[in-house]
């Protein structure tokens, strides 16, 4: 027994005494690390928000463990560059060690002032570099980000208490608070220009009785939980035009979130939505492109308007984690409208309403979870916990569209019938998805021999987009689409979404077809 002990004693302290090294003798560094990148780009940042975290991962390929004598910022303690090394933030740092054949992470993050720095037309290309060592064993590596300005609109703030105020809302001459972190734009703030972009924190109201507008060439930038709300009475007027080259969107304006990194350019749910509260009248969109948000546009109210609350031309609505459109009980005419990527539905015509969507392209791709709804929702109803309210359907009207996407059906109608509402709406030669092998979907509203109801349509053939991961949804030349239009719409909106006449031989859809390369 002594003898066992005795052996697991020593076999214990053999282990212990192998796995442990006496002393770690570091030489110093001789000029020969290698690193993962010889620059670090910091992508763009507005001034005053702060960077996403890059890193730089820096080898030891020796034998030997060495011990750098100093790593830090060549512009020192006024570098707007923050570091992290080996989990210790700082500028400056001394003796860093990295064992043999081993190799460490430096993380970079940035937030500049761009006021602080000169600049030339809102921009500014800020660089600093990281020495390792020093005299002729050092070694470098550059840092680079260029620095945007823009126009920050920002919700009041209480000066006592801190606390960011929140919107009051007038509907019906009664005034509503709300827990809408905001504020309205004052006179001199309801032109967008195309100077500088806007990054907007909150939502941006327009007050009642004016209106907001837009032009051409402007960037609007949303940060988490922002967007626009057009209050009562108020309008929106988005000004956006084709560019010279049908490919740039240098003359759309676009409205997409504020992170400008690669990393987050298709990113879905980064900002709320552009609201139309109930109330809000005149609201026209030309050739804008929204992405990224939550909802893209939602309208709400009005639906027996002479003028149709939204009008929206010549525009794209992509990665909307929720909706593209949606419409509670409200008047929309949209043409040459493109849709794709959200996560519940694209084009959402609920509680009744009236709609006309002529040439449009309404299309769900949607990858990023299971999604519910098909790219296309009608309906004459709305759930609460409480109860379920019925609105008149006044008419939807789909011409010349394309409806389709990863999923089968990509459109529902979906009535609850009361004898004392109007259901009505129509396909007009439209290109659709929609296969019911299982009979599910049943009723008179699924008839589609019903010429009252449906009228020239083609299902389930290829619409031959270019390329739907892209949000590219231009027709190629084995299109079903190809030369399917009805002639009257097509008259009605004689150009297609990049200036193409189609009175020819109209496509259905948004665009006419090309031949692609």
């Amino acid at each position: 027994m002594k003898k066992t002990l005795y052996f697991l004693i020593c076999f214990s302290f053999l282990l212990l005494w192998s796995s442990c090294r006496k002393d770690f003798n570091f030489s110093s560094s001789d000029g020969n690390l290698s690193f993962s990148k010889d620059t670090v780009y910091l992508d763009t940042v507005f001034t005053n928000i702060g960077s996403s975290t890059y890193n730089l991962k820096v080898y030891n390929r020796s034998n030997e463990d060495i011990s750098i004598p100093n790593v830090k910022l060549a512009l020192g303690e006024s570098s707007e560059y923050r570091l992290n090394v080996d989990g210790i933030a700082g500028k400056s740092f001394d003796n860093v060690e990295i064992l043999a054949k081993d190799s460490m992470y430096i993380f970079v993050e940035t937030t500049i002032d761009i006021n602080s720095l000169p600049n030339l037309n809102g921009e500014f290309l800020y660089t600093d570099k990281i020495e390792f060592d020093s005299g002729s064993n050092q070694q470098v590596v550059e840092l680079v980000t260029l620095v945007q300005d823009a126009v920050f609109i920002y919700p009041d703030k209480d000066n006592t208490t801190g606390v960011i105020e929140t919107l009051t809302i007038d509907i019906g001459g009664e005034s509503i608070e709300t827990e809408i972190q905001g504020r309205y734009l004052e006179s001199d703030e309801l032109t967008f220009t195309n100077q500088k972009p806007y990054v907007v924190y909150g939502y941006a109201a327009v007050p009642n009785n004016e209106t907001l507008k837009i032009e051409a060439g402007a960037r609007v930038h949303f940060h988490a939980d922002s967007g626009l709300l057009v209050a009562e009475g108020a309008s929106l007027q988005v000004n956006g035009e084709l560019s010279a080259d049908q490919e740039l969107l240098e003359n759309e304006v676009i409205f997409e979130g504020d992170r400008l990194e690669p990393a987050f350019a298709d990113v879905p749910g980064q900002w709320g939505t552009i609201w139309l509260l109930e109330g809000s009248i005149n609201n026209t969109i030309n050739h804008a492109t929204i992405k990224n948000g939550s909802v893209g546009i939602l309208s709400e109210g009005n639906p027996n308007e002479t003028t149709n609350k939204l009008t929206i031309t010549n525009s794209q609505i992509y990665n909307s984690s929720n909706f593209g459109v949606l419409g509670r009980n409200t008047s929309i005419e949209a043409n040459n409208l493109v849709i794709n990527n959200a996560g519940q539905t694209c084009f959402a015509a609920t509680l009744g309403g009236k709609y006309n969507l002529t040439h449009c392209t309404i299309a769900n791709y949607w990858s990023n979870s299971f999604r519910q709804f098909p790219a296309l929702l009608i309906n004459n109803f709305q759930e609460t916990a409480d109860a379920t309210f019925l609105a008149d359907l006044t008419e939807a009207n789909f011409n010349n569209c394309i409806i389709y996407g990863n999923d089968n059906p990509e459109f529902i109608i979906d009535e609850i019938e009361d004898a004392s509402l109007v259901f009505n709406f129509k396909f007009t030669n439209c290109l659709a998805r929609f296969s019911d092998s299982g009979n599910t979907f049943s009723g008179e509203n699924y008839d589609f021999t019903d010429l009252t109801k449906y009228e020239n349509m083609i299902f389930n053939q290829d619409p031959n987009f270019r390329d739907t991961t892209i949000n590219d949804f231009i027709i190629g030349d084995d299109s079903a689409a190809n030369n399917q239009a009805n002639a009257i719409f097509a008259s009605q909106v004689p150009l297609d979404i990049l200036g193409v006449n189609r009175t020819a031989s109209p496509d259905i859809g948004a665009y006419q077809h090309i031949t692609f390369e």
